[in-house]
């Protein structure tokens, strides 16, 4: 409790200070290009200071064209521009109304100086809106050869550890979508999300307390990653060349055709690569005193390829047809060596042995979406959108396990497992919005979702020279969901405050089924879900956010599933079908600030958790079993402080710290697991622009020690590094990017229980890649590349 009342203080005393300004006005427009009158997305408005000649606040247009901007500084100009185009200045606004309408405005291609438009306000790496912050990817040079996860690792309060699992402030109850939609790319049962590539991604929303209008899965949050898709007329593209250390080579091919009525993209992608992997572990039986250690290297390699291709049709002026499909195969083989000793109560070594693993994987993805926009000639804002989502993911895998015994008694023996893996999922969604009387926006909608998974696993081992399946570890696992949701918000956005209201109502039905035993497991029930969003500018250099949200988050087929497989035999995480949704009711409050050259934004923020998802371990002939349970509440408090800095236009500082309190309170099979702890993350970034048009980029982060229900998991520190060189009037870029430079990203987790002790470390290593890309046409040089990392 004093700690909240430390941080409340805080909150006040650092958002107390607010100075009067001029009235504000919104200034409103809308542009196009000059040959065939297309709106331009992304073009920058920036509003510049007469007197000082630096511009103090700017924005980009949406894809309609159009923007939206507010400022009580009349002392101002405006400059747009847009890469390929000549800037224009407009001076002389006519500040006596509280609205300025440029109406169209249009600018005239530059064909000598395509590439040296002169942006007066960049855009912004963060952009904060009512409900949500938005992260523009291409800004950060060491995304040079990342993947998806990578640049998810890099965005302020997200943290995706070495095993691919996202947490958002702390919490693992995040929903990925892709496009606001849910997708098989970004599904955690098997690792999708990785065939997204860097150069795919325009940019990334944290929104930690969504809106009714979004679906309600999530306890945490959403993160929507929001994929690229040219518009430039006539014929571009880009292609990326990749090479890395460990062995990481990768050509990509993004191509697009743009017409009257057509706009034709296509992106393609392939390489290999290779991931290794040391890993450690330690099971101890306090009881008897004996222990098992292990050690041991993996080393993954793949190869893949993807091929995405889509259509925009434009029927008219206000309505528009987008056919989307893309393919992806993925080969995978894995090699791991991994030696095992025991010791006795006396710590002599009694027995050691080697297991080997070969595994082999195919795994082959589709993904196709049908969606039609109408826009409507009442209002620029009005309209309605429908879209038909289909992906599927399949997996066939086999591994063959063998133990080789060096000392002791025990005999060899070989195991081998197969996997046949099929998911299916289905997103269908109606979102319709109308504006009305100038300042207000209802939003309704409907979204229906089809999951539709089947596990088959087998185990066998080899008695007497014949393959005998085991029955304790062979299953056929189905999962099926359906949820339907419904939504409604209301919302006002004035120059100076808004409000946006929202209640949505989700029906989930859930049948589990393990064939096996004919086990089945059936849960349905019906949830409503409000929210409540507001902010207020005091002026252009502070303005107040407040958020309310309730979330649910699913348990997946692999938390579901009550069958593992035997990697390592010593350390089993299963499933528990009879497992429960966790409930979230999330709040927070944020105010943000421009002083000079520098914003700086702080929030504070508290999540109430009921049926919290745990994994519990359990200990027995000195086997460890986790298996998920719904373990009682957690209450988390955390303030969270980001910001930028840019004293000069050759440097800038960007940095995020968060901290959270947490109260843990429950209680399973009669012992209690209330606890109270803390933990904290911060991340600082600098870039600098050096001479002969060259970037650097140096970015370190530092992740603290936290303890869950049973474990305390270790800290992390590492920095990574990128360079970045234009050269042929940034048509070509060279980049270098070394991602945890000093080999110091280590994942340590202990468990330190009464009659059990359990220790696992993992280490992927430093990684070094240089990529290359080109642009043609009036495509734009990728100043990242298209790689993925497991």
């Amino acid at each position: 409790m004093n700690k909240s009342i430390v941080l409340i203080f805080l909150f006040f005393f650092l958002t107390g200070s607010i100075l009067a300004q001029n009235k504000s006005v919104k200034i409103i427009g809308k542009i196009i290009e000059s040959t065939y009158k297309l709106p331009i997305e992304y073009a920058t408005i920036a509003l510049i200071d007469k007197t000082s000649n630096e511009a103090i606040s700017g924005t980009i247009t949406a894809a309609d064209g159009t923007f939206n901007i507010k400022t009580d500084n009349h002392n101002i100009y405006l400059e747009i521009s847009f890469m390929g185009y000549t800037s224009l200045t407009l001076n002389n606004l006519d500040f006596t109304k509280n609205k300025i309408d440029l109406k169209t405005i249009v600018l005239n291609e530059d064909i000598q100086s395509l590439n040296e438009v002169l942006v007066r306000a960049e855009t912004s790496r963060t952009e904060f809106k009512l409900d949500k912050r938005v992260f523009n990817v291409g800004k950060d040079l060491s995304s040079t050869g990342a993947s998806a996860m990578e640049i998810l690792n890099n965005v302020p309060s997200v943290n995706v550890n070495i095993e691919g699992e996202i947490s958002l402030r702390g919490s693992q109850g995040v929903q990925i979508l892709i496009n606001g939609k849910p997708s098989v790319l970004a599904s955690a049962e098997n690792n999708a999300l990785g065939s997204i590539t860097a150069d795919m991604i325009e940019k990334i929303e944290v929104i930690t307390n969504p809106s009714a209008k979004y679906d309600a899965e999530g306890t945490s949050g959403i993160i929507n990653i929001v994929l690229k898709k040219s518009e430039k007329k006539g014929l571009n593209g880009s292609a990326t060349l990749n090479v890395g250390d460990p062995k990481s080579n990768s050509f990509g091919l993004s191509l697009n055709k743009r017409t009257e009525k057509f706009n034709l993209f296509s992106q393609i992608g392939i390489g290999i690569r290779r991931f290794p992997d040391y890993l450690e572990s330690i099971n101890q039986d306090l009881t008897n005193n004996t222990t098992i250690k292990s050690e041991g290297e993996s080393i993954f390699d793949e190869k893949f390829s993807n091929f995405l291709l889509g259509a925009d049709y434009h029927l008219n002026e206000r309505n528009i047809f987008t056919l989307t499909g893309s393919y992806a195969f993925e080969v995978e083989d894995r090699n791991s060596e991994t030696y095992f000793i025991q010791l006795d109560d006396s710590n002599t070594l009694t027995d050691s042995w080697r297991r080997d693993e070969i595994t082999e994987a195919k795994n082959p993805k589709i993904r196709y979406e049908l969606q039609y926009k109408k826009d409507f000639k009442r209002h620029k804002d009005q309209n309605l959108l429908f879209s038909a989502l289909g992906s599927s993911f399949r997996k066939d895998e086999s591994s063959e396990f063998q133990n080789r015994t060096i000392t002791g008694t025990s005999d060899d023996f070989q195991q081998r497992t197969r996997t046949d893996y099929t998911l299916a999922d289905y997103t269908f969604k109606l979102d319709y919005t109308h504006p009305f009387l100038e300042k207000y926006t209802i939003e309704t909608g409907s979204q229906y979702v089809i999951n539709d998974v089947s596990n088959d696993f087998a185990v066998s081992d080899l008695i007497n020279s014949v393959w005998v399946n085991n029955p304790d570890f062979t299953n056929i696992f189905d999962f099926d969901q359906r949820v339907l949701g419904i939504y409604t918000t209301v919302a006002y956005e004035g120059d100076i405050w808004g409000l946006k209201l929202g209640l949505r109502l989700e029906d989930t039905n859930l049948e589990t089924l393990l064939e096996t035993t004919n086990e089945r497991n059936t849960n349905n029930y019906t949830n409503l879900f409000p929210s409540a969003h507001t902010s207020y500018k005091i002026n252009d250099n502070f303005s107040l956010q407040a958020g309310y949200s309730r979330r649910i988050r699913r348990p997946g087929l692999r938390e579901l599933n009550p069958f593992s497989n035997i990697r390592n035999n010593f350390s089993i995480t299963t499933g528990n079908p009879d497992l429960l949704p966790e409930y979230t009711n999330s709040y927070e409050l944020t105010s943000i600030h421009k002083i000079g050259k520098a914003s700086l934004n702080f929030s504070l923020y508290n999540r109430y958790t009921v049926d919290v998802v745990e994994r519990i371990a359990t200990f027995e002939n000195n086997i460890s079993t986790r298996r998920p349970e719904n373990v009682g509440t957690n209450s988390t408090t955390g303030f969270e402080m980001n910001g930028k800095y840019a004293p000069t236009n050759w440097f800038s500082l960007t940095g995020d710290f968060n901290i959270n309190f947490f109260n843990r309170k429950g209680e399973f099979e009669g012992t209690s697991f209330d606890f109270k702890g803390e933990r904290w993350t911060t991340q600082l970034t600098s870039k600098f622009k050096l001479p002969s048009d060259i970037d650097l980029e140096i970015s370190g982060d530092y992740r603290s020690k936290f303890i869950t229900v049973q474990n305390e998991v270790g800290e992390n520190i590492f920095a990574d590094i990128g360079i970045r060189k234009k050269i042929l009037k940034g048509k070509t870029i060279l980049n270098l990017s070394v991602r945890d430079l000093f080999a110091s990203r280590i994942d340590k987790t202990t468990t330190n229980q009464p009659d059990f002790f359990l220790f696992s470390s993992r280490q992927r290593g430093r990684f070094i890649t240089f990529g290359i890309s080109y642009s043609f046409g009036k495509g734009e040089a990728m100043e990242f590349s298209g790689q993925r990392r497991r």
